[in-house]
């Protein structure tokens, strides 16, 4: 049994995904009906633990395991054992129970008792909330990684403008002496001066309005830390 359900209202582009693996389709049902009445609903991928090979066969954000039939519920779980996903078990007795708590300590375990699924879809939602909050945490990280990346490189530039714009005028100044004698070139080689004179000029043009944010940034700076210095002065 392979199955991929997801709520046809739902417009969400990166909508989270719950994999479901059980041998008892009536699990499954109860799980997908419980979780339909929450405000909430993500897409399901509904499998039995024969199809179920490994994280490679689907993708998944959270895992929710049922019943399974004898000797497949400790592979299922060694192969769902990671970090990134967190997975809940739900099993039908006390010593089952304490046996996964022994053997897969990080997964989530709860005995098939009454009022099992309400709290079953409980912590599979908190289970959702906590992976997107891990998700936005990390491309938070990534998005500050690469502004100081660019924060460095517009430093180092700050930084060597000088001595691009004196590299700049030298280049500039002798293409700009080498035209003022039309007769000695071939127009070939006056066609090859005039774009190096233009493309000096637009590097400049660049370097200039360079120079022109920077200055825009640390008068725009200056005059945040004085908002900020008179509203703590005044909350004093």
């Amino acid at each position: 049994m392979l199955e991929r359900t997801t709520n046809a209202g739902d417009k969400t582009v990166n909508q989270p995904n719950v994999l479901v693996i059980s041998d008892d389709a009536e699990f499954s049902r109860m799980v997908l009906a419980r979780w339909q009445s929450e405000r909430s609903v993500p897409a399901f991928t509904v499998m039995s633990s024969d199809l179920w090979n490994g994280p490679g066969i689907a993708s998944y954000d959270v895992a929710l395991v049922g019943p399974v039939r004898s000797g497949r519920l400790s592979p299922v779980l060694k192969s769902l054992d990671t970090p990134a996903h967190p997975t809940l078990c739900v099993v039908e007795d006390g010593s089952t129970l304490q046996q996964v708590r022994d053997q897969h300590p990080r997964a989530l375990t709860m005995r098939m008792a009454e009022g099992w699924a309400d709290i079953a879809v409980l912590l599979g939602a908190e289970c959702i909330r906590r992976v997107e909050a891990q998700t936005r945490a990390r491309k938070a990280e990534q998005v500050a990684i690469q502004n100081t990346r660019f924060a460095q490189l517009g430093t180092y530039m700050l930084d060597m403008r000088h001595g691009i714009n004196n590299a700049l005028t030298s280049v500039l100044g002798n293409a700009e002496l080498l035209l003022m004698e039309p007769g000695q070139f071939t127009p070939e080689v006056r066609d090859q001066l005039e774009t190096i004179r233009t493309m000096s000029l637009r590097i400049h043009e660049i370097l200039q309005r360079f120079s022109s944010l920077n200055n825009e940034l640390q008068f725009a700076e200056k005059d945040s830390q004085t908002e900020t210095k008179g509203m703590s002065q005044a909350a004093g």
